[in-house]
């Protein structure tokens, strides 16, 4: 029998390592997805097999969740808050990364990073001021004091973010578009704005992942259940005393969190693809 050459024990081993951490992203979800689906008398005998139906699945915890709690209402939230805070995100951090890569002369390095350091302060450091501004305009308990807070996360990241990528835009596609007569505001959006579509996409996946799964600022800012956003509904409403719904909780995470990650994947090569590489011709 030949020997085993060292690259298929690489091989093997590097299938091993990926196989072990595919099992370990995944079975989160696997576990929401039976736990959402099975009966009580299931779900809470200890005799029972936990990683699989031993009972016929059910969908009473998602009857539950719609029509006993305000979870319909909770999504809703979310969706707006979500738009809002992507809106205002790109209408800053967009033209803000633009400035600073074409603009801002020497300076743009220390200025882009000084933004970027921001967004690292602790949320935990930041909700006592914060909630002194939301208190001053007059938006205390309402998901509408989220929209107005999550751009401050959002907006320094993604400027930084767009700094990078607007760096990789060849100048010369500008100034080809300002020698046709376009003005620099007319050369950015039909030139630099289609050639930075995967920033883009970054951007609006990125702010919108990051307020639906953002908990400290909604759990100081909104108490009312019809204010609240999905991830606190769920952690508060579903969780009473030392009761856990288990049933509607992993119902809940399910909804919130599968589509957001099956969009991310479908989008996941845009994120990273460059599309500017032919741009000059």
């Amino acid at each position: 029998m030949p020997p085993i050459g060292n690259s298929a024990v690489k091989e093997g081993a590097f299938y091993m390592a990926v196989t072990f951490f595919v099992v370990l992203a995944a079975f989160p979800f696997y576990w929401m997805l039976i736990t959402a689906f099975k009966t009580n008398a299931d779900l809470y005998d200890v005799t029972n097999i936990p990683f699989w139906f031993n009972k016929p699945p059910t969908l009473e915890h998602f009857r539950y969740l719609f029509e006993q709690t305000l979870f319909g209402r909770w999504l809703l939230n979310s969706l707006i808050i979500g738009v809002c805070v992507v809106a205002i995100t790109l209408a800053t951090a967009i033209p803000a990364g633009y400035a600073l890569t074409r603009l801002a002369g020497r300076n743009a390095e220390a200025l882009a990073i000084g933004i970027f350091l921001t967004y690292l302060v602790p949320p935990t450091l930041l909700f006592l001021p914060l909630s002194r501004i939301i208190s001053w305009v007059g938006l205390q308990n309402s998901m509408w004091s989220l929209v107005l807070v999550y751009p401050t996360f959002t907006i320094p990241f993604c400027t930084w973010l767009v700094v990078g990528l607007f760096k990789t835009v060849p100048r010369e596609v500008e100034e080809a578009a300002i020698v046709d007569g376009c003005s620099l505001f007319g050369a950015f959006v039909n030139m630099v704005l289609p050639l930075s579509l995967p920033a883009i996409l970054t951007i609006v996946i990125f702010s919108f992942t990051l307020t639906l799964q953002e908990f400290v600022y909604a759990l100081t800012f909104v108490s009312a259940s019809a204010q609240k956003p999905i991830t606190l509904g769920v952690a508060t409403d579903l969780v009473r005393g030392d009761i856990y719904y288990w049933g509607e909780l992993m119902a809940g995470a399910l909804i919130a969190s599968v589509p957001v990650a099956i969009v991310y994947n479908l989008f996941l090569d845009r994120f990273i693809a460059g599309i500017t590489g032919g741009a000059i011709k």
